[in-house]
């Protein structure tokens, strides 16, 4: 049984972020000024939905601000606080969320933020963490987008996908160091793969407006492993798994020729997987080399589906 007479206690004693400016155990947090424009999201971790009933504490609160901070990677944004609602049932041990609480200020911290305030309430539902991350963009330059995808451009991804399930989709690190760098140097569209590469290219596409060709499938070794007992493919794992939160990128290029040396010394699995051109929809590999079909639509996660 938890309740938040005690809970609330507990988290005031907590050390006070450096961000913040106003008092401790407000409704609202103040922060400290800084530069660039403010961006902010939001993403939900849902016992039993984006993870398996009974997983540790710990594990969901990483879990839970990693996937809000991979959205400000996306935005090529420097983090700076968190905020946690957190919907737990009234028979859950106070200490499981102490631990979700300290797991998500945690991987805050790593990253540059700290987690600043948020809500507390008791459900009839499983324990459930949205977890609002705030960030910073600097300069004036347009922001990037996944309408921002243009006829010519290069498309770039971050790292190998597929097979998260093996226990990668507990510990997403978002890319945010690569998605400011890629911004600096001339990316325009930006998007992390969170349901799917396939899906979220599909995404990218028809929100640009453009045809994207897959050209080359960067697969991981837990798709390769996961397909030696699930009757899929690993190519498949890799188009359709999700949860692998790497980065997509799009770039002219001419800029990507200027930044591929440093981006190799510094990133070294980010590579160029594909095309944009004028046209509609994700188009993969074929059976013959050098063909393009239209992705079939079919794999990725849809909520609600």
């Amino acid at each position: 049984m938890w309740s938040e007479a005690t809970l609330l206690p507990w988290i005031a004693r907590r050390a006070k972020p450096s961000v913040m400016v106003g008092s401790r155990g407000h409704d609202a947090a103040v922060l400290r000024a800084s530069a660039g424009r403010l961006v902010v999201c939001t993403d939900q971790t849902i016992e039993g939905v984006h993870a398996e009933r009974g997983v540790s504490a710990r594990a969901l609160g990483r879990k839970a601000a990693g996937r809000a901070l991979s959205d400000l990677a996306a935005t090529a944004a420097r983090p700076v606080a968190v905020l946690l609602a957190l919907a737990a049932p009234r028979a859950e041990r106070e200490a499981r969320l102490r631990a979700a609480i300290e797991a998500v200020d945690e991987k805050a911290r790593e990253h540059g933020a700290a987690l600043v305030g948020g809500d507390l309430a008791a459900s009839a539902g499983p324990l459930s963490l949205s977890v609002t991350a705030v960030g910073r963009l600097p300069g004036r330059r347009r922001a990037p987008g996944r309408d921002r995808a243009r006829a010519g451009q290069l498309v770039l991804l971050s790292g190998p996908v597929g097979g998260s399930a093996r226990g990668r989709h507990l510990e997403p690190e978002p890319r945010l160091a690569l998605g400011r760098f890629l911004f600096e140097h001339g990316a325009s569209a930006l998007m992390d793969v969170s349901d799917g590469l396939a899906l979220d290219l599909s995404r990218l596409a028809r929100a640009s407006r453009v045809r994207i060709d897959l050209e080359r499938i960067p697969i991981h070794a837990d798709a390769h492993a996961l397909a030696r007992s699930s009757g899929k493919s690993a190519r498949e794992h890799a188009l359709s798994d999700g949860e692998d939160h790497e980065l997509l990128a799009t770039m002219r290029s001419r800029d990507w020729r200027r930044c591929a040396a440093r981006a190799a010394r510094l990133f070294p699995a980010l590579t160029v997987v594909g095309r944009v051109s004028a046209g509609s929809g994700l188009w993969v590999p074929g059976a013959h080399p050098g063909a393009q079909v239209p992705w079939g639509g079919r794999g990725g996660w849809i909520h609600g589906s």
